[in-house]
C-alpha cells in the first residue's frame, strides 16, 4: 500500500477572498441578467401598449363610422315615413 497523500492545506485568507469574489461576480452577473429581463419586459410593454393605442384609434373610428351611419339611416328612415304619409293622404285624399 502506498502512504495517504498528503493535501494541500487551504488558507483561510485565500479561500475567503476566494469566495468573495466568486459571490461578487455571480451578483454582478445577476444584477446584468435581471437588468437584461427588465429592459426586455419594459420593451414589449412599450410595443404592446403602442398596439392598444392603434387597436382604440381603430376602434374609435369604426363607431364614428357606425354613428355616422345610423344618423344617415334614421333620416332616410324619417324621410321614407314622410314620402309614404304623402302618398297615403293623396290616396285617400
Amino acid at each position: 500500500k502506498s502512504p495517504p497523500k498528503k493535501k494541500k492545506p487551504i488558507s483561510s485568507k485565500s479561500s475567503a477572498l476566494d469566495s468573495a469574489d466568486l459571490f461578487e461576480a455571480t451578483v454582478a452577473g445577476a444584477n446584468r441578467e435581471v437588468s437584461r429581463l427588465f429592459s426586455k419586459y419594459a420593451e414589449v410593454l412599450s410595443e404592446r401598449a403602442t398596439a392598444d393605442v392603434s387597436q382604440v384609434n381603430e376602434l374609435e373610428g369604426i363607431l364614428m363610422e357606425a354613428r355616422s351611419l345610423e344618423c344617415h339611416l334614421k333620416e332616410k328612415k324619417d324621410h321614407l315615413r314622410r314620402t309614404l304619409a304623402l302618398i297615403s293622404d293623396q290616396l285617400q285624399g
